[in-house]
């Protein structure tokens, strides 16, 4: 498996209305693909406390509730803001090109 990082159109901008996201997979992985008042953002749907997705739950700015135990994570640096969890989400990089959203992908 090549290790080479790509660039893979997972939406329409359009499709994405500021405030929002959408959850696509990647292979076999949810990636939740954000799009902020100031730019596209994605991180791994994956609560890093307990497993359950995050991208779920309520989303204030860049901060996203885990809807399970709570847990917020900031969609821009993947950070672990609140217990229970620790440990930062992974992000992924995002660009658009034209009206394509894209995922920079491994």
């Amino acid at each position: 498996m090549s290790t080479t990082a790509r660039w893979v159109t997972v939406a329409h901008a359009s499709e994405i209305a500021q405030g929002n996201s959408r959850i696509i997979r990647l292979d076999d992985q949810a990636i939740a693909v954000f799009h902020l008042d100031d730019g596209w953002y994605a991180i791994e749907d994956l609560c890093t406390h307990d497993g359950g997705p995050v991208a779920e739950g309520r989303l204030e700015g860049s901060i996203i509730e885990c809807p399970r135990h709570g847990a917020t994570f900031d969609v821009k640096t993947g950070a672990a803001l609140t217990f229970p969890a620790v440990s930062p989400v992974a992000t992924y990089a995002v660009r658009v090109v034209g009206d394509d959203v894209q995922v920079e992908w491994s």
